[in-house]
């Protein structure tokens, strides 16, 4: 490892944190662009800020990738080898970011490092699959940290939904049999307009939530390849003004916390039209009741996923809670064949991002990129 690729690597790792902004846009401003509360430059701005927020809320995620996935007594993850896992995910971002699906930078980059850490050595068990023997625990592991969260958190975010929407149609239909004041506010004007003001205030969770768990991923990232770099002896030699990036174990500095932060914020702001039209206006159509309840829901999943440093799906969550509201209306408010798309696009993530990223780090070994 050297101290030019160790760069390399920082650079690469805020190039993800750039792309998963704009990627995740949709995730927390969908629903608001979607009801007409908000304009698109309007709700962009607002996700930007809460993002920058949010990303300075906590480091649990963090530790969680830059400790807990990835055995390191079996594959040695250099700087290199977390490259080549960034870039299959980024890969992987582009590409469904260009087909218009709201797939998971969080397990775009989970399957990148998965894939990265088994090239390396050619073995299954490069990878932290449950610690210790406990099937309870749930402090290190690929199993317990993404694999169960990945269809918990969306099952979660759906039910959630459904049952918030189901309780609010159950409150505001026993108003409307109301005279006087409460059978008045109950009428969709003054629904539409309480919720619409309401949803802002959740619009702003989703984006806090969103900050606080996709931006630490690559914290993380950064983290482990400096704790890597530092425990190598690769920053002796740096110069006395890059002596900052000299990390020891045991948690995540300041300025990556910062940096990353200001570079998804900055990535959010330049937005991601493609999927907030599929997550906004192609799966269900929303009013802003609907949006405050899915925005509620899954910024509520998400919040608890985080303070426990599990790397969940923003992705995921708002998608599913988006349906549980839709299926509160009906069942055929849903439109199905947009819902297949996006589980496909869930189901393949981490297997694709795995292989692209297992290709790049055998391709790297063979041109001697990597040392094997």
């Amino acid at each position: 490892m050297t101290l030019t690729i160790v760069l390399t690597l920082v650079l690469v790792a805020l190039v993800f944190e750039y792309i998963n902004g704009f990627h995740d846009t949709a995730n927390s401003i969908a629903t608001v662009v979607a009801t007409k509360v908000l304009t698109p430059g309007q709700a962009v701005m607002l996700a930007a800020g809460a993002n920058l927020i949010g990303a300075m809320l906590g480091d649990e995620v963090a530790k969680t990738i830059s400790s807990g996935l990835i055995n390191t007594e079996v594959a040695e993850v250099g700087a290199a080898v977390l490259i080549c896992a960034l870039l299959g995910g980024i890969a992987w971002n582009l590409l469904t970011w260009w087909l218009g699906l709201p797939s998971s930078s969080s397990h775009a980059l989970v399957g990148g490092m998965c894939g990265a850490a088994i090239a390396t050595v050619n073995r299954w068990d490069a990878i932290l699959w449950s610690l210790p023997a406990d099937p309870w625990y749930t402090g290190k592991g690929l199993l317990w940290k993404v694999v169960v969260p990945m269809f918990t958190s969306p099952l979660g975010g759906f039910l959630l939904g459904l049952m918030m929407m189901g309780l609010m149609f159950f409150v505001i239909s026993s108003m409307n049999n109301q005279s006087g004041f409460l059978g008045r506010i109950s009428k969709p004007r003054w629904v539409n307009s309480f919720f619409g003001k309401a949803q802002i205030v959740s619009a702003t969770g989703m984006g806090l939530m969103h900050g606080l768990n996709d931006a630490q991923k690559t914290m993380g990232i950064i983290t482990l390849a400096l704790v890597t770099a530092t425990a190598a002896g690769t920053l002796d030699d740096a110069p006395s003004w890059l002596h900052f990036l000299r990390t020891e174990e045991g948690g995540i500095p300041f300025w990556i916390k910062l940096l990353c932060a200001v570079v998804m914020a900055a990535g959010t702001a330049a937005g991601g039209w493609r999927i907030i039209k599929t997550l906004g206006h192609k799966m269900v159509k929303l009013h802003p009741i609907h949006g405050f309840a899915a925005e509620t829901a899954s910024a509520t999943m998400i919040g608890l996923a985080s303070s426990l440093g599990i790397p969940v799906s923003t992705t995921h969550n708002i998608s599913a809670a988006i349906m549980g509201v839709g299926c509160a209306k009906r069942w055929n408010a849903i439109k199905w064949t947009v819902v297949e798309r996006i589980v496909w696009a869930w189901i393949l993530t981490i297997p694709a991002t795995a292989g692209i990223a297992y290709c790049l780090v055998r391709l790297s070994m063979r041109m001697g990129w990597i040392g094997g």
